[in-house]
């Protein structure tokens, strides 16, 4: 296995367990952080940020969300990425990441902000591949940038995002499955979603209660059913705020009539919101925006 050690014969710099160690960098449980140190994992997580998305890690730009000391800085640069930025939230992280631009010049851009309030469109030039993000906004970083790709599905060309495995599992998920719902359906409408690899809590620092999980998601050149992105947020909250209710229950608070609503869309009042594929809430979506659209003069 490859250690500290041989990362510094790499690129020069000190192995990360001693970056850690000087800038003071315990892992602070509030900023989601847990340190990925293990080189072959991160040099295997940069090579599959090449594998699905065209072109090689040179091409366009790649942004890494919540990079901390740099493990997977190092990475994506000894892979060849020509311009990667990183987003980092905490300002001890950004000594040790200062560091690595130097080693790297011209090549690394370091923006100090929180991810969350940080638009695509002021992250470099497309394409753009993002790589990594921290356990604690997953969800919320996820949601943006799938807003984002609605708006133009052309912004990013994948994403490449550890999760905890459970919610993992909620991307990929099929319907009639326990884990499928909201994040199931907006995920799937704009993104081809894979999961690659598990990696297990013990290669971390400090070890999460959980496995994660590795996934790529490759934005579709249109959204699998024509729909408004707010809309299908809309009725996918309220189909699966009462998920085990039948859709005339569970949809009661849309406002519209629901038997209508269910006509137009062609979907029985008795199934549930699990059983319904992502075709039908955008089926769904349109008869909800139909209903709504006040009557022309």
């Amino acid at each position: 296995m490859t250690t500290d050690s041989e990362a510094r014969a790499e690129d020069g710099l000190p192995p990360l367990r001693q970056v850690i160690a000087e800038n003071g960098l315990a892992a602070r449980k509030a900023l989601g952080q847990n340190f990925l140190r293990d080189l072959n994992l991160t040099r295997r997580i940069a090579r599959s940020a090449c594998d699905f998305a065209p072109g090689p890690l040179s091409e366009g730009s790649i942004v890494e969300i919540g990079p901390g000391p740099g493990g997977l800085t190092r990475a994506l640069l000894m892979e060849g990425a020509q311009h990667l930025i990183v987003v980092e939230k905490d300002p001890r992280c950004l000594s040790a990441l200062a560091q690595i631009r130097n080693a790297y010049p011209g090549r690394l851009e370091v923006v100090s902000a929180d991810a969350l309030t940080v638009s695509l469109a002021d992250l470099g030039k497309p394409p753009r591949r993002i790589v990594n993000l921290p356990y604690n906004v997953a969800t919320p970083l996820l949601i943006g940038w799938l807003r984002e790709i609605d708006r133009d599905p052309a912004c990013l060309s994948a994403l490449l995002l550890l999760f905890q495995k459970e919610v993992a599992q909620r991307l990929t998920a099929s319907p009639r499955t326990k884990d499928y719902g909201r994040l199931s359906i907006l995920t799937q409408w704009l993104c081809e979603a894979r999961p690659l690899f598990d990696i297990p809590a013990r290669a971390f620092t400090p070890a999460p209660k959980v496995t994660s999980t590795l996934v790529a998601l490759v934005p579709h050149d249109q959204p699998l059913a024509p729909a408004r992105m707010e809309t299908v947020e809309r009725i996918t909250r309220a189909a699966f705020g009462q998920r085990r209710k039948m859709l005339r229950r569970s949809l009661k608070s849309l406002d519209v009539p629901i038997a209508e609503l269910l006509e137009t869309a062609q979907l029985s009042g008795a199934a549930r919101a699990e059983e319904l594929s992502v075709l039908d809430f955008c089926a769904l979506a349109r008869a909800w925006d139909a209903a709504s659209k006040p009557p022309a003069n």
